[in-house]
């Protein structure tokens, strides 16, 4: 299968975070992994998708008791619903996890409708039962308060900042037992093949490595031996898949 009949999506599943982080690097962004946030479960399927985004303020007391969640429009509620299939639902909770910024009922829900993963700065309730969802779902710590306690959802798919990063509705999340990069959406069929070339290089270079050779002129490649021979193992690599 030639890498023209990968969807750009299938390829970021194919690589990992680190191998995102180094390609954006190379294009002068250094700042796109989210901070302190982690998997709530190690060993899960790479997540990819759009970020759809949600944006917390401090909660005032006077316009956030509970009672507000019957309220079929409050926003919380809404990006749940509306948050698209394949998509990421991110959320920024000022990287406070005093509070929860959601539980295991709308991670379900989420689940259900076909949302490909769910990313907050701040923490989560019920994360035990969200951790056993076949989901995919990052935060920086558990949290059994209500958002409500803490939080205001005040904006729905508007810019936001998550863990030090900003994130605009349409940027693709991939995330990994590592964690979470924010790839810009200018950006991501580039990012997609030049990673994939990278992963590609990385594997030969472990072969080389579990061989007993020497990093030096293979990691970064200035051999010019060793990139012709990689050109080599990549055109046979191809013609196997």
């Amino acid at each position: 299968m030639s890498d023209k009949s990968i969807s750009t999506k299938e390829k970021l599943k194919m690589v990992g975070t680190a191998t995102i982080a180094t390609c954006l690097f190379k294009k002068g962004l250094k700042n796109q992994f989210i901070q302190g946030v982690r998997p709530l479960k190690k060993g899960k399927p790479t997540m990819v998708g759009e970020a759809y985004t949600l944006r917390y303020i401090p909660a005032r007391e006077d316009l956030n008791p509970i009672s507000v969640f019957r309220d079929p429009k409050h926003l919380q509620r809404v990006a749940v619903e509306e948050c698209p299939a394949g998509a990421v639902l991110v959320i920024d909770s000022r990287k406070d996890a005093r509070a929860a910024s959601a539980g295991s009922i709308l991670a379900t829900r989420l689940m259900m409708r076909g949302v490909a993963g769910l990313v907050t700065d701040g923490g989560f309730r019920d994360s035990a039962e969200i951790a056993d969802l076949e989901f995919s779902a990052y935060h920086h710590a558990p949290s059994a308060p209500t958002n409500l306690t803490l939080h205001q959802a005040i904006a729905l798919n508007e810019p936001i900042a998550c863990g030090d990063v900003a994130v605009f509705p349409g940027d693709i999340l991939v995330g990994d037992d590592d964690g979470v990069m924010v790839i810009p959406s200018n950006l991501v069929d580039e990012v997609a093949d030049e990673c994939l070339q990278m992963t590609r290089y990385e594997e030969f270079v472990m072969e080389h490595i579990g061989k007993g050779k020497p990093v030096i002129g293979l990691y970064p490649l200035v051999d010019e031996k060793l990139k012709e021979e990689f050109e080599n193992w990549n055109k046979n690599k191809n013609l196997d898949n």
